[in-house]
């Protein structure tokens, strides 16, 4: 069996992550896409952009998340008054010794939810920026390294517009993938739902009780290393580049995807061979990535966005234009 970094069986690794995802189902009833595409994010040590209407889980699923790993878990609500120093921290003056002492904002976890990221101003947004990128928050020219695992999750709700300011393709960039939640398309799932919530309860609060800790955070980074370490054969990393960069020369698509697209859906499709318990990536790992990965990284050309076209339109007729390598 291939050995994995950290001293860690390739085999232990798998066993693992199937426990964390097991423990992700005893409080996120179904949405098991979703839930999955979280874990390959974290996984591939990505931030991820959860878009969906309110009321599908989305905390819960952070909160759960946290929960199997005994990781810290820090929620922002996003607002048009918040101040990048509401996220990250700031200096104060202490009275006592006249001098300056750092107060650590909520970014200082290791599962950051920003709630509704898009009804900030971008001088906010831009906050995360550094905090995404380098896992540091620079604070009166000192520079704070993050504690690993580190993973931004942030939420938009796609119905509403009014109050809302649209993320730079700088701040997209940064998310490794962006996931999209849907109300449950089966009666029984979402009969599933209401039953788990209604029963024994008299609120409706985020109970994570159900979710045992089965992991550590070492455990999180050596999954994470166990992740980068898998065999990406070159015809499987050709397939890649040759779809992202068929996003640029797409009819339809204005503007495409960079090199970074190419680097992030290898990134994904290793973590999804981890949690499909290979130590291989296939070109189905390449291919089931890219629309999480590419549809927040290209901009469509402006008639196609009046006539209600999505980008996942556009990218699944071109992912199946682009042949795959045999295997």
């Amino acid at each position: 069996m291939v050995g994995a970094p950290g001293g860690r069986d390739l085999s232990e690794s798998i066993a693992l992550l199937g426990r964390i995802r097991r423990e992700l189902g005893h409080a996120v009833v179904g949405q098991e896409e979703v839930v999955d595409q979280v874990l390959s994010c974290l996984v591939a040590s990505g931030h991820v952009l959860l878009e969906g209407p309110p009321g599908l889980g989305k905390t819960l699923m952070v909160l759960a998340l946290a929960q199997s790993f005994g990781g810290r878990f820090s929620r922002v609500q996003f607002t048009p008054d918040l101040m990048p120093a509401d996220v990250t921290g700031h200096a104060v003056l202490d009275p006592t010794t006249g001098e300056f002492r750092i107060r650590k904002g909520p970014a200082f976890t290791n599962l950051l939810l920003a709630d509704e990221i898009n009804r900030a101003p971008a001088k906010t947004q831009a906050a995360l920026l550094e905090v995404m990128q380098e896992m540091q928050v620079s604070i009166e020219g000192q520079a704070l390294p993050l504690e690993g695992p580190y993973m931004v999750l942030a939420t938009q709700n796609p119905l509403e517009h009014e109050g809302t300011y649209p993320l730079p393709e700088a701040q997209l960039d940064r998310f490794l993938m962006k996931v999209l939640i849907e109300h449950a398309k089966e009666k029984d799932e979402e009969l599933a739902v209401v039953r788990k919530v209604t029963t024994d309860r008299s609120a409706e609060r985020l109970d994570v009780s159900s979710v045992d800790e089965v992991a550590s955070a070492k455990e999180i980074l050596d999954l994470q290393a166990a992740a980068a370490s898998l065999t990406v054969d070159e015809r499987n990393l050709d397939y890649a580049v040759r779809i992202v960069r068929r996003t640029r020369r797409w009819p339809g698509i204005r503007v495409g995807a960079g090199p970074r697209g190419g680097i992030a859906l290898v990134r994904v499709a290793r973590a999804r061979a981890l949690l499909e318990s290979r130590d291989y990536v296939t070109p189905d790992d390449i291919k089931g990535s890219a629309l999480p990965v590419l549809r927040h990284r290209i901009l469509l050309a402006p008639e196609l966005e009046i006539e209600g076209r999505s980008p996942d339109d556009l990218l699944a007729s071109l992912i199946d234009d682009v042949q795959a390598p045999r295997t």
